[in-house]
């Protein structure tokens, strides 16, 4: 028994020596694949904004076309209600005569 209480504290240690030293790896191989990403991102982010004029040229270029399309449909809606409402006067002036 005298011997498991001189061997079971070194084996803790040696154990916790190399638990120690496995996690200092761990926690470097961490950091560098945080700075590969940290790349990564700032590669995309550039990317990105590079890409924002073009996406703000064709949003503006959609408003245009959206209003165009609205005036356009506008036109039409009246004209197609302004030539039903000439008929009806039309009709009701046809009903007054009789």
């Amino acid at each position: 028994m005298d011997v498991m209480y001189d061997v079971f504290p070194i084996i803790l240690f040696i154990l916790a020596t190399i638990l120690l030293v496995v996690l200092i790896i761990l926690a470097i191989k961490m950091i560098d694949t945080l700075k590969k990403v940290d790349r990564v991102v700032d590669d995309v982010n550039d990317k990105v904004n590079k890409l924002d004029g073009a996406f703000n040229i064709i949003d503006t270029l959609t408003d245009t076309l959206s209003g165009i399309n609205d005036r356009i449909v506008n036109f039409i809606a009246n004209g197609i209600r302004n030539f039903f409402k000439r008929r009806k006067r039309k009709g009701e002036d046809s009903y007054e005569e009789e």
